[in-house]
């Protein structure tokens, strides 16, 4: 059984994937078969994890990719390159999702380039564990707000006035907005509060033919965890799902493809769990 006992505790989030061990399992398992041919993709946070993994699969099924990263710039690379090498246009976009200004401008540079926007998938999240909530900070809370809901809704603000009927929004949420997590409270409240931003969107934008859904992962191994976690928490990470392990990237990215493509076309409003089982173990 793979050991996730890496002692290179990260200092920075959201973390750098070239520096996991072991790493992560981002390429897709199966041959494309054309599903968001034509479409155009912007992923926030696709520079590592659930993101890259999202993007490489994408581009296999045909869609032209753009992500948006903070400052992780050797992950992007590396995701712009396997982005490319599956025969796919990609656009890396360097910036922070918390900032409306960078939101609003990454989704002008896409629809410049490509003429269209089609799916949107928010992604990008930070989060910082703490074992009292006593000395979670005031600007750690606002950081986590800012990244991970903020984030989310001044995306689709940017987005919207690009997208038409049979368009698509996927969101991450996690785990946490079910179940709580006692080391990331404000964490787990913003995951809780992008639940809800999916179901209002869902009811909002129905009239316009454009489908809201998420999906709540966790546990996965992505660069959160050495970037949030001490040693001995990652050793650990995942053991407590019904399945017994972490799960890997590229075991969400299929979940945030379904939502994306017209496979899904009766759904919205609603979130899939790539979790291990978690949500219902004991």
């Amino acid at each position: 059984m793979t050991q996730y006992s890496d002692d290179r505790v990260q200092d920075q989030q959201p973390g750098l994937e070239h520096e996991m061990s072991p790493p992560p399992e981002y390429m897709p398992r199966y041959p494309g078969s054309g599903r968001l041919e034509g479409r155009v993709a912007l992923i926030t946070g696709g520079d590592s994890g659930i993101g890259r993994a999202a993007a490489v699969l994408f581009a296999r099924e045909g869609a032209k990719v753009a992500f948006l990263y903070l400052d992780e710039d050797d992950d992007a690379r590396e995701t712009l390159e396997a982005v490319r090498a599956e025969g796919a246009d990609c656009i890396a976009i360097r910036g922070d999702v918390g900032d409306k200004p960078c939101c609003f401008d990454a989704v002008a540079r896409v629809v410049g380039e490509w003429g269209r926007l089609d799916v949107l998938v928010n992604n990008a999240a930070e989060q910082h564990g703490q074992d009292a909530f006593e000395d979670v900070s005031e600007e750690q809370i606002a950081a986590t707000f800012r990244t991970n809901i903020f984030g989310q809704m001044f995306m689709v603000q940017a987005a919207l006035p690009h997208m038409g009927e049979g368009a698509a929004i996927v969101a991450t949420t996690s785990v946490t907005a079910y179940r709580g997590e006692d080391l990331l409270i404000d964490y787990s409240a913003t995951k809780g509060a992008i639940l809800s931003f999916i179901r209002a969107m869902a009811h909002k934008l129905a009239p316009r033919g454009i489908r809201v859904n998420g999906v709540a992962p966790g546990p996965i191994w992505t660069p959160l965890i050495p970037a949030s976690f001490p040693p001995e928490k990652v050793e650990r990470f995942g053991k407590s799902s019904t399945l017994g392990r972490p799960g890997q990237p590229n075991e969400v990215a299929p979940a945030i493809l379904f939502l994306s493509c017209r496979d899904s076309s009766f759904m919205t409003g609603h979130v899939l769990h790539p979790d291990g089982g978690e949500a219902t173990a004991d």
